[in-house]
Order: C-alpha cells, then sequence, then structure tokens
C-alpha cells in the first residue's frame, strides 16, 4: 500500500487554526493552543506564521479566492432555482470560514488588512447580488424598479454578512456548533430570497414558497 505524502505543515497549521477559530471563536484562541492542538512547538509556529494575525490573513486570502470564484456564478442565474442554490452555496462558504463572520467587528477593529479587504468583499458582494437580479429581470423572474435595485441589493448583502451573528445572538450556545449548519443555511438564504418576493413573478413566488416548504418538511 503506498502511504500518502505528509501533508505540509503550514498547511496542517491553517486546517487546525480554521477549526479551532470556528469552534471557539478568534479572540479565545491562542497560538500556544493552536501549537498544542497540533502537538508541535511553538517555535514551529512561528516559523511559519510568526503572528497570529498572519494566521488569520492566510485563512482571509483563502476564504475570498473562493468567495471571488464563487460570486461570478451570479451571472447565471436566471431564476429562484437558481438563485436559491446559489445563495446556499454562498453560505456554505460563509459557514466554512465563520470565524470571519462571528466576530467580524472585532477583527476589523485590530487587523487593519482586513478592514480594507472587507469592504472590497462587501463591493464583491453587491455586484454579485446586482448581477444576480439584472439576470432574474432579464429572464422575466423578477420585475424591480431601477430606482429599486440598490437598496434591494444592499439590503440582501446586509442579511447576507450578518445573517450568522443574528444566529449566534438568538442562540449561543447552539447556533454555530456544526450539527446545527444545514438549518442555519437554510435559514439564511430564505431569508435573503425572501427580499425578492414583492419582484418576483407569480410562478417564483409559488416556487420559492415551494423550496421554503420542502425544507420545512425535511424533503
Amino acid at each position: 500500500m503506498v502511504k500518502k505524502a505528509p501533508r505540509r505543515t503550514a498547511e496542517r497549521i491553517l486546517e487546525v487554526t480554521l477549526e479551532l477559530f470556528n469552534r471557539f471563536g478568534e479572540p479565545n484562541v491562542s497560538t500556544t493552543l493552536i501549537s498544542s492542538e497540533l502537538g508541535i512547538s511553538p517555535g514551529n509556529l512561528y516559523y511559519h506564521y510568526p503572528a497570529k494575525d498572519e494566521l488569520i490573513n492566510s485563512l482571509f486570502d483563502r476564504y475570498e479566492r473562493s468567495l471571488n470564484e464563487l460570486l461570478n456564478a451570479s451571472d447565471g442565474v436566471r431564476d429562484v432555482e437558481d438563485a436559491w442554490f446559489f445563495m446556499h452555496t454562498l453560505f456554505e462558504l460563509i459557514w466554512e470560514y465563520r470565524f470571519l463572520y462571528r466576530d467580524l467587528n472585532d477583527l476589523l477593529s485590530k487587523n487593519r488588512r482586513l478592514e480594507t479587504h472587507f469592504q472590497s468583499v462587501l463591493k464583491n458582494k453587491t455586484r454579485a447580488v446586482k448581477a444576480l437580479l439584472d439576470g432574474m429581470s432579464r429572464a422575466g423572474a423578477v420585475t424591480i424598479d431601477s430606482r429599486e435595485v440598490d437598496a434591494t441589493a444592499t439590503s440582501m448583502v446586509v442579511v447576507l454578512t450578518y445573517w450568522l451573528s443574528f444566529e449566534y445572538v438568538r442562540d449561543p450556545r447552539n447556533a454555530l456548533e456544526p450539527a446545527n449548519s444545514q438549518a442555519a443555511l437554510m435559514r439564511g438564504a430564505h431569508h435573503v430570497l425572501n427580499l425578492l418576493v414583492p419582484y418576483l413573478e407569480k410562478g417564483q413566488r409559488a416556487h420559492l414558497m415551494g423550496l421554503v416548504d420542502a425544507y420545512n418538511r425535511g424533503d
């Protein structure tokens, strides 16, 4: 049997750090805890990542690359079914890096690089949501006045960005546990798309309600 090559230490460090940040929140995780969880010396950790901010920035870079790739798919959204899949996939990525959203304001106040880059994240999300609205409008799935597009897109991005914070405040002990992930993601996707209800074509509105009902039944 051929043994797999060992993963590079730097990659292992990031994977374990992400798991710990997601589980306990970034402010509650020290580099000492990370090195202990990995079974390596603090010196080995510092060799790869000399400061905690470098761990945070490296994880954010991975998140941002995946996010931008996913946001490009908004150009292909034409109806509620597409939008439901797109939003759920987007929430899955946010969930994978949920520590960024759970501790967002704290992280931005301490990390200048994240402060500036997250502004780009918001702009890219808004651009993608506008592309989604444009595609659905051209396909006849929504009818929305051009004067309402900016406000609607902004509202959708606000829910996207702060949904996990809402879930956490609602149930701090359980909301961000892996066992609750699917329910949280579905609720998030539902509430983002619910902002489109006033603009949806009648059949599309019924289809959205059908998707929500199927989720509630556990189909």
